[in-house]
Formats: C-alpha cells, structure tokens, sequence
C-alpha cells in the first residue's frame, strides 16, 4: 500500500523534475486574503500573483497546501463524520503555472503522474470540460486517448472557475476515478452524478480570461494554472477504497481513538463518532499551531465550534475523562514529519485540547440532560424552540450547530429564527445595562462598533503584515464612510497583525495601504473596549473607504525591538526574584522600542553586586537561546502551575501562558513563566543584549530599573566606551589604565585640597586681617576677624580654637568666597548668658544682604550675598556684643 506521506512525496517530485518550485504550506489563516476566514483551497496563498499584486522568483510551483473548510460558505462541518469524502482539514495538492505553460502541458503533466507514475488505469478515469472549451476536449483526446463518452462537456459552473463578480476566470477541466460498479452512483453530467461510485480527484482550472463588470471577458496577456488534487482522495484512489476514513492516517487516528474508549471503530452506533473525532482532530492541531486559539467570537469561535463537536462525540463513545489532548502523539506521528509546525507545537496543542475538554465536559452533562428534557414530548420532525437554543448556548457554551447535531439523530430540528431573536434580545440588554452606567459619548461610538463589528480578528503573533478589509473609519469622534489625503483617521479592520497598546507594551506602528495610491502612515494602536484594535494615523496619499481591502505592515523592525524588550522584562522579573527574594512583585511597566522600565516591590536600593548578579542571569538565559513556549490555561491552573500574575489584572476564562528559559531544577518549568498576551520573541536568544542602565526609587517600597537591550543596549554600551577611550586620552593612558590613573589624580586632589584649606586656615590666623586681632569690650575679649578664600566648613574650626586661647571672650569671623560672605560667631561658656552667638550672626546677615541664621548661643552661623560688606557685618557684630554688655559705643 502507498502512504499518504509518499503520496504527496511522489506528487511535489513529479513536478519538481518538470521544473516547478516547491513551495511550502502557507499557515491556515490567510494573510492575502482578508475575506476568507481560513485558507480553504490551495491557490489561496498564491492568490495575488495570479492577479499581479505581487511576484514570485519562479514562474511554476507545486505545494502540498493545509486547507480548513467549517465556516462561511466553504462549511463542511455538519456533514463531517457522516459521509465518505467531507473534512473541516484537508490537503490540497497543485501546481501552478503564473504566465509559463497553460492547457496542453497542465493535461500532459497530470496523465503522466496518474497513469504514469502512480499506475491508475486509464479506463478508471473520465474527464469534464467546459462545455464551449473546445480546445481542452482535443488536448484531453491527443493526450490522454480516451473516448468521447469519457471526456464530458458540462455546461455548469461547476466547471467554470472566477475568483469573483469581476478578475480572473477561466474553464476547468475535473479528473473522476471510478471506484467500480459496487458502489452506488453515476458519472458525471449523470442524474446519479451525487453518488460515490464517480469521484472528482483532480481539478485543472484554466486562468484564462478576465472577467469585465459588463459582463465582458477579455483573454488574459498570460493565461495561468491553478490546479488542486485532495490528498485524501487521492489516497483513497490509491489505497484501495472509496472512504476517505479507511486511509492510513485516518485509520491510525481512528484506531488510537478506538483504544483509548475501548469502542468498535467501524461498526454503528460509535463508528460516526471515531471519524468526527479524527477529523476534528486534525482540523484543532493544524489550527492551534498556526496559531489559532479557542474563543468567542471570529476563526477562536470556530475553532471551539469543531473541538466542542468532537468532545461531545467522545462523550458519546462513553469517555470518562478528557480524550482529545491523548490523541495529539498520535497525530503527530502521523503528520509531523511532513508538517513540523505540528510537531513544534505539540504542547500548547495538548495543553489547549485538554482545558478546552475540561471546562467543557462540566457542562456538557447538564446541557445534554436539559435539550433530552426538552425534546421528550417532541414528534420527529418538529424544531426545539429557539429560546431553549439560546440558553444552551449561553448558558452551556453549546453552539447552536451543536445542538442541531444533537438533535439529528433524533429527526429533530432547531427554530433558528428564534434563536437569533433570543440573540438579539440579550444584546439589547446588555447595550441598555451599559448604557446606564454613565459611560461618555466616546465610548457609546466604540461600544455600538463593538456590537456591530465584533472584535479585532488579531493574527500578529505569526506575522508583522496581512490583508484586511476596513470595517470602520472614525475621524474627529465620529464615525465616517471615507477619509482623504490630510485626515487623521481612526481605521478598524476584520483583523491586523498590529499589536494594541495594553500590559505595559506599546501599540504597533506602520502603514496600511490599498489600492488607488493609499496610504496610511498609522502612528499608535489602541484597543477600545478591550475587543478592538484601532489603527490611528494619517491619511498621506489616496482616498480610504469602509468596505475596502488594504494591506496592514507593521513596522517590523520597531516591532522586534519590543518584543526583543517585552520577554527582556519577564527575564528580569524572574531574576530579581531569584536574587532578591520572593517577595519581588511587579508593580507596573513599559515595554517600548528603545527602552523597558520594570517596576517592582523591594524596600531598599539594589547594591551594585545585585545588579550584576541580575543583569548575569538574564544574559545567560538570552545566551541559553531556549526556544519560548506558549500554552492556554484558566488563570487558576496557571498559577497554581507556578505562573506569575499581575495583582489587580483582570483576566479572562482562559490565558497565554508564555515560557522563557531554561527548565529549572525544581519541577522543570522554564526560568520564567508568566500569564501574558503580548508578542514575543521566538527563543531568548532574539533578545540578543540586556543591560541595566538605572535603578531608582518610584515610591515608598517600590524601585525602577530600567533597561535596553539588543541594539539599544549595544549603542548604550559602545556610548560608554567611546567615553572611556576620550577620559583615557585626556589622561594620556590607555583605556585599560585609565581607572588607576584617575583614582590616582582624585587622591592627589584630595592631599592638595587638605594642603591647601590648611595653608588657608594658617594664612587666616596669622596673616594681616580687617579688624584687631583681640580688643577689649567693656570687661570681655572679642576676636572679629574678615579673611579671604577660607571655606565656610574651616570656619567653625577657626572659632573653636579662638575661643581655645582666649579662654573667655566672643569670637567672630567673616569668610568671603567668590562674592558671597559666611559668617561663624562663637561665644565662651561663661559668657552664653551674657552674649548670644545666634544673634550676633543674625545681625551679620541683616548687613550682609541676607537674612536669618542658626546654631546655639555658643555657635552659631549664618551667610549673604553682599560680601563687599563683611567689614559692615564685623561692625555691626561687634556693636551687638557692646550692646549686650550694655558698653557704650
């Protein structure tokens, strides 16, 4: 038997021997391509060289594309399980032709491949052409050989493709196998077309024309091939069966599903169930690793909707406990070595279906045993109320599809009408209920945007640029149709890679363009209402409308700059814990593209060996280069899990929980694990550099550090060392000695400056000076002295020795320095009641142009700015002492 794997081998060889790149797989959500929710076809990615937006290094390629088909028109998920061939997860597999070979070299090369490389027999194989294609009827006659009754002109669009009302388009020309007249069924153009006897395995569509919007098609100056092959079609051809589910990998899914429930696999009632399961499997895994997450709204709510309808099967197979997270080895056996994204995101995929499971199979009994009280009296055929619909919905988590496949087994159906105005109904209260709690004008604008629009589809964990289409325009608060060249302008989209400000990370910048010479430099992305992501900007060139496709870039390079400064701060909470102790919290953050600041509890200044030990720790994880991991939890398991959460923050029913670092000794949970919804670096190593460049205090037990890294912290740290290289120079050493050399020069500054308040302070005493060096007032000694160049510090120790070798007397000296004047007064112990030194130096200050003065009554000091008039504030000392002593003047 030939495997899947080398089945879709076989296929990229045959067209890689025939020249073709081979591409691979584009992520599942669509990033050219903003009216689709998934990537459901495998022309998808290469959607905009077909029309010729954007160009490739290669004229021809090949891929084996992941494909997911469970909402908007392309939804296969109520069929899934029951049927041979339906899938929310496929493969496409194609080869395109962007201007190179058309018609006959698409059919020569797909005859070769079945026929030749793969064995089919051509009598196995019919053909449709557009019934007007001429040209592809002879092509399939020359090549192929086969009869006239085998090569049918269908006159359907079935077999004309358009990419939409106006573009490309062109014939298509389908590839049927025949599995034999045992299975029921006619061949195509048949009445009994539907059965599965004639299956489409092969789909060659000719880009041939260009669809005009009068209805015009003018030929294309380069027809083009788009082509796609389901590999699990072709796998069923190969393998022997008409039932896609009876294929090797499905069969090893199936089987594991089997064992762990200890079920039959292919025999009723359980036999649907195994292949729902299968099937969602794959459709959660591939989903979850390109990162899509389970949610309420958008490709989340989709998600949820194909994982809640598996675990309700398992359920019903008699699981006891969570099934779907035991699954995932299984999976990726079977398709991890052709997709290594699954493989690579194994955890999170395990960790995501287990808590998904889990909070869903508490509800889940009571919500099956509230729609089995409800539909007890119902006849088959009649609709369970849409109010009851609801309430399952809302209060149970049940999707209403859910309920209606529920409800299918039993010929039962659901008021759909009436599930929508039980919808309509809540949203009424919940606007009336906001409305009243005193919210401005402002947010009523972003509220009804919310309810209209729903939230922000955000794809920027994967990507910095992608294809939206503009649901909103808001300029001077309101909200507008267009905005022009010279407007600012607020612009909602259906989704962005830009990352709103929130959790202490700034908002995204860049540009969106579109078509017509638009664009849109955007400045700042904020999140109103916590749900949508508002791309503020200015209108620079074109006209913008709401309904418009454009195209969203994030400044890449500012973007990596955060992100490199965002995990920098979770690696530097870890280390201040590590180094400080426990009690380490943070209290706030700004992760911005030049810079973080990091906020946190500590009672003290951090010593410089802290700092060290810190800034070593975060650098050996940046060099450890571990590979960041990131998984969904409910907050509480989280943290139980040893998770650091924001005291204050509020968060949801579920949370990413991102990883950083090396696993610790104690229960192997990485250096830092943190709950956060920010965008990070992919391994530590992205980081590059961490340095500290401050520490300092915010407010009574709270520091700062703040910090760069990579480029900012290489630019800081060459800033320092250019610094260095001029002090060195100036010193006329070399850098490496320039440390000693300096510590040299300040010590000898300090031995001059000792020498020299020295010499000063002998200079004063012995020197010529204003003023008698000792007079008689009344019965007491006094010592007034004006001297020049003594400090005002030298001053005290000048009146202490004075007063020392009068022995009993009033002491006073006046110090001018740089024009300024210091005045000291002293006064014996025996004359303090007597003679104050606090007002002697108050009335020294009055003169001196100043005022005020302190100290005791023996010492006291005081200063002005006049120093012109230190001979004045002697004076008037000297008066205040002969006043004291009541001595005339």
């Amino acid at each position: 038997m030939t495997s899947t794997d080398e089945i879709r081998r076989e296929f990229l060889a045959h067209f890689a021997r025939h020249g073709h790149a081979i591409v691979p797989s584009a992520p599942l959500v669509p990033r050219n391509d903003p009216t689709l929710m998934f990537v459901n076809a495998g022309m998808v990615p290469f959607k905009n060289v077909f029309t010729g937006l954007e160009t490739r290094p290669y004229l021809t390629a090949a891929s084996a594309q992941k494909c997911v088909r469970a909402g908007g028109k392309h939804n296969d998920l109520d069929n899934v399980g029951f049927t041979a061939r339906h899938h929310t997860f496929f493969e496409m597999l194609g080869n395109f032709s962007f201007g190179d070979y058309f018609k006959e070299e698409a059919i020569r090369l797909a005859w070769e491949l079945l026929t030749g490389t793969w064995g089919i027999p051509a009598e196995r194989l019919t053909v449709t052409v557009y019934h007007d294609d001429d040209e592809a009827h002879a092509l399939w006659r020359r090549i192929s050989g086969l009869p006239e009754e085998r090569i049918v002109r269908i006159a359907s669009s079935d077999n004309f493709w358009s990419m939409g009302d106006t573009g490309p388009c062109g014939p298509c020309s389908e590839i049927f196998y025949d599995h034999g007249p045992g299975i029921p069924g006619g061949p195509p153009g048949s009445p009994d077309a539907d059965g599965d006897r004639f299956v489409e395995i092969w789909n060659l569509v000719f880009m041939q024309f260009d669809q005009q919007a009068d209805g015009r098609r003018v030929p294309l100056p380069k027809p083009s091939i788009d082509t796609g092959m389901g590999l699990e079609r072709i796998a069923a051809v190969l393998q022997g069966t008409h039932d896609n589910f009876a294929t090797d990998t499905f069969r090893t899914l199936i089987e594991a599903s089997g064992e762990l429930t200890g079920t039959r696999v292919d025999t009723p009632p359980h036999a649907a169930s195994h292949r729902v399961i299968a099937d969602h499997l794959r459709a959660s895994g591939f989903l979850i690793a390109d990162g899509v997450l389970p949610a309420n709204e958008g490709r989340g709510y989709v998600l949820r909707r194909i994982m809640r309808r598996a675990m309700r099967h398992a359920h019903l197979l008699g699981a006891k406990e969570p099934l779907m997270h035991r699954l995932v080895p299984a999976l990726v056996r079977a398709m991890g070595a052709a997709y290594p994204e699954l493989a690579r995101a194994q955890p999170l995929v395990e960790e995501t279906l287990k808590l998904e499971e889990t909070r869903f199979r508490q509800t889940l009994e009571k919500g099956l045993k509230l729609l089995e009280e409800a539909t007890a009296g119902l006849a088959p055929g009649a609709v369970l109320p849409g109010e009851l619909a609801f309430r399952l919905y809302d209060t149970y988590g049940f999707p209403l599809d859910l309920t209606e496949d529920a409800l299918r087994a039993q010929g039962l159906g659901v008021d759909r009408a009436g599930f929508e105005a039980a919808m309509a109904e809540q949203r009424a209260r919940a606007r009336a209920a906001w409305a009243g709690s005193g919210e401005r004008g402002a947010e009523a604008l972003w509220f009804d945007l919310a309810e209209r629009l729903g939230a922000t589809d955000f794809v920027g964990y994967a990507t910095t640029e992608a294809e939206g289409v503009v649901t909103a325009l808001v300029r001077d608060g309101a909200e507008v149709t267009e905005a022009r060249a010279g407007d600012r302008v607020i612009l909602l989209a259906n989704q962005t890679p830009f990352y709103a400000e929130s959790g202490g990370q700034v908002g995204d910048s860049g540009t969106i363009t579109g078509e017509g010479g638009l664009v849109i430099r955007v400045a700042d992305t904020q999140k109103p209402l916590g749900r949508l992501h508002a791309h503020e900007g200015v209108v620079e060139s074109g006209i913008v409308r709401v309904g418009q496709p454009v195209r969203l870039a994030v400044d890449a390079e500012r973007r990596a700059a955060i992100r490199a400064n965002h995990s920098a701060t979770h690696l530097l909470h870890a280390a201040l814990r590590d180094v400080l102790g426990p009690h380490v919290t943070q209290k706030g953050s700004l992760v911005a593209p030049d810079r973080l600041r990091f906020d946190f509890s500590h009672p003290k200044a951090l010593t410089p060996e802290e700092l060290a030990a810190i800034e070593d720790l975060v650098n050996a994880e940046i060099r450890a280069n571990v590979p960041a991991t990131t998984r969904l939890m409910t907050p509480e398991a989280a943290i139980e899990a040893g998770a650091l959460a924001l005291f204050g923050e509020k968060y949801g029913e579920e949370v990413r929980v991102l990883g950083l670092g090396r696993p610790r000794a104690e229960g192997g949970r990485p250096f830092s694990v943190e709950l956060c919804g920010g965008t990070h670096v992919s391994a530590t190593g992205d980081i590059g550099l961490f340095r500290i460049v401050s520490e300092s205090a915010v407010a009574a037990g709270v520091r700062r550090i703040e910090a760069m890294t990579g480029e900012g912290a290489r630019r800081h740290l060459l800033a320092r060392e250019e610094a260095l290289k001029r002090i060195a120079a100036s010193l006329k050493v070399a850098p490496e000695e320039a440390e000693a050399r300096a510590a040299a020069l300040a010590e000898t500054v300090r031995r001059l400056e000792r020498e020299l308040a020295e010499a000063r302070k002998a200079l004063a005493l012995a020197g010529p000076a204003q003023g008698d060096p000792v007079e008689r007032i009344g019965a007491v000694d006094f010592l007034g002295r004006c001297v020049q160049g003594v400090e005002p510090r030298a001053l005290k120790g000048l009146v202490d020795e004075a007063k020392a070798k009068l022995g009993s007397g009033v002491v006073a000296y006046v110090a001018v320095n740089d024009g300024r004047a210091s005045v000291v007064a002293g006064v014996t112990d025996d004359l303090v009641g007597t003679v104050s030194a606090v007002d002697l130096v108050r009335t020294a200050a009055a003169a001196l142009g100043g005022q005020g003065g302190g100290g005791r009554p023996d010492m006291a000091q005081a200063g002005g700015p006049d120093g012109a008039r230190a001979a004045e504030a002697l004076e008037a000392m000297r008066a205040q002492v002969r006043a004291a002593l009541g001595v005339p003047a």
